[in-house]
């Protein structure tokens, strides 16, 4: 290979570039200290509360409930990293001087007015106290509420939550709503922990009037959810059913309120033993609920009452349910319940229900889980009436370990009537006699199937609809344009009358 200049050149640079690489000097980072990384760590938060309080400036603004609900999103992570020192800092930086609920909301997280003054600088501006306003202070307040609610206070959250809900009553302002509903329900939140929940019920109830009233949808449906807590809570499933006929839910609220209003509404109707209505509700609970694994504990819930009124509606659960990675442990039992119920082993279920008792009766499942041992013994005829044309009743009893055969007599006969099986008893030689299957399709099951998946369709369609969001004021500018056409007909018109535009200007002088 032949060398050039321009190759020689090259050669000799790259020496040169090599040093010049060893020569560079790169540049150091400085760790910081572990004071300097708290510091910036409560200035970030600092910063995040100040754009939330920002976020509600615009909204009274704007009378604009979205920036509400953006700043309440955006508290969950500033939820995480408060404390005392924070908190105080923000109280110090946002309310005005001689507030006297300053002072209240800094003795609850163990500071005191004097000690967080001298923090300040002596330069530092005083602040307005008319541009303070009172979404400002219910904001701070439910920021102090958050703490004392995760450092488990719960006498001073009570009392803190009362003071919040008379002055939330006596503001009434629409810009408030968003907040209002958030402080009525950790109201009933600490209440419930302090095992008083009856004792804010009578408040709950005339707060709901009120909401209902002012067409507040926000609060009416925290209150309605929170309601029908209580009455679940003590069994008052009667009350609870009055109440949701008497008060109808505001189409308008938010999915989160929705999944828990439907999930109440499955627990009520399951309890009266409605559990089509109840496995409705349920359904959808699951498709409106959160799905992030901060509320696994909901879907948890939902899925437990959803599989045994599935179970009680003569179903059997997809296995898939079992298999979700945050269900597959807490819903171990009910997946062995789903198996005895499947085979119909009776033995089996009651071997179930036995060892996770306790686990039923927290889940407040075992009560309708004692109602499936009917379930569990119409499968088990089921099967025996596919696989034997003609068993005796004997054998009935000794498959079901019934006691006598005048059980299974009666339980064969109910199952017959109840459509359950097609076969006939012989009384006289005590045989049950299956009949032989009838095709599926020449049955309306088809098409109750297929009505059920497109009532399915409509109602999801119909929500889609009530969910739209439209542009503020929109329709003012489509009024403007429509009167600026028939002004423009209008003076269309005119011309013609005139004369200046007549159709015969078009046909010629020969018209």
């Amino acid at each position: 290979m032949v060398e050039t200049r321009s190759t020689k050149a090259k050669k000799d640079d790259k020496p040169a570039e090599k040093g010049a690489e060893k020569d560079a000097v790169v540049p150091m980072e400085i760790e910081k200290t572990d004071a300097e990384k708290k510091a910036d760590a409560e200035a970030q938060v600092l910063s995040d509360i100040k754009a939330n309080i920002t976020l509600l400036d615009r909204a009274v603004a704007t009378l604009e409930g979205r920036f509400t609900t953006r700043a309440l999103r955006a508290t969950a992570s500033i939820r995480k990293r408060l404390n005392p020192d924070i908190i105080g800092q923000a109280l110090n930086a946002h309310f005005p001087e001689g507030n006297p609920r300053k002072a209240s909301l800094l003795a609850k997280v163990g500071k005191t007015t004097d000690t967080m003054e001298v923090d300040q600088p002596a330069s530092a501006p005083a602040k307005d106290a008319t541009k303070f306003l009172p979404e400002h202070e219910i904001y701070l307040s439910y920021l102090v509420l958050l703490y004392l609610h995760d450092q488990k206070m719960n006498d001073k959250g009570t009392q803190l939550a009362t003071e919040l809900v008379e002055t939330v009553q006596s503001l009434n302002r629409r810009s408030l709503d968003q907040l209002a509903g958030r402080i009525y329900f950790y109201f009933a939140r600490f209440y419930e922990l302090s095992d008083k929940l009856t004792e804010a019920r009578p408040l709950l109830l005339a707060a709901q009037r009120t909401a209902t009233l002012r067409r507040d949808d926000d609060t009416q449906a925290t209150l309605l959810n929170l309601l029908l807590r209580s009455y679940l809570h003590f069994n008052l499933y009667e009350q609870a059913d009055k109440l949701v006929s008497k008060a109808a839910f505001p189409e308008e609220a938010s999915n989160n309120q929705m999944a828990r209003h439907m999930y109440y509404l499955g627990r009520t109707k399951a309890m009266q033993l409605d559990y089509t209505a109840s496995h409705r509700h349920l359904l959808q609970a699951v498709r409106k609920g959160p799905t992030s694994p901060a509320s696994a504990g909901f879907q948890q819930a939902v899925h437990k009452l959803a599989i045994i009124v599935q179970l009680l509606m003569g179903e059997i659960p997809d296995r898939a349910v079992f298999r979700q990675p945050t269900l597959q442990k807490s819903l171990l039992p009910y997946l062995q319940i789903t198996q005895a119920v499947r085979i119909g082993d009776l033995a089996r279920f009651q071997e179930t229900l036995g060892q996770h008792a306790a686990v039923f009766r927290t889940d407040k499942t075992y009560t309708l889980i004692l109602r499936l041992r009917h379930n569990v013994i119409k499968t088990g005829v089921r099967m025996i009436s596919l696989s034997y044309s003609r068993i005796s009743l004997r054998d009935i009893c000794l498959k079901l370990q019934l006691d006598s055969e005048e059980d299974a007599e009666y339980i064969v006969a109910k199952s017959i009537r109840d459509g359950v099986i097609d076969a006939s008893i012989d009384h006289e030689k005590g045989y049950m006699k299956s009949k032989e299957n009838v095709d599926l399709y020449s049955t309306t099951e088809p098409q109750n199937a297929f009505n059920q998946r497109i009532s399915f369709c409509l109602n999801l369609h119909n929500e889609s609809v009530k969910a739209l969001r439209f542009p503020l004021d929109a329709h003012r500018k489509e009024l403007e344009n429509a009167t600026a056409l028939r002004e423009e007909e209008r003076k269309l018109a005119k011309e013609i009358v005139d004369g200046e535009l007549g159709d015969e200007d078009d046909l010629g002088d020969e018209w």
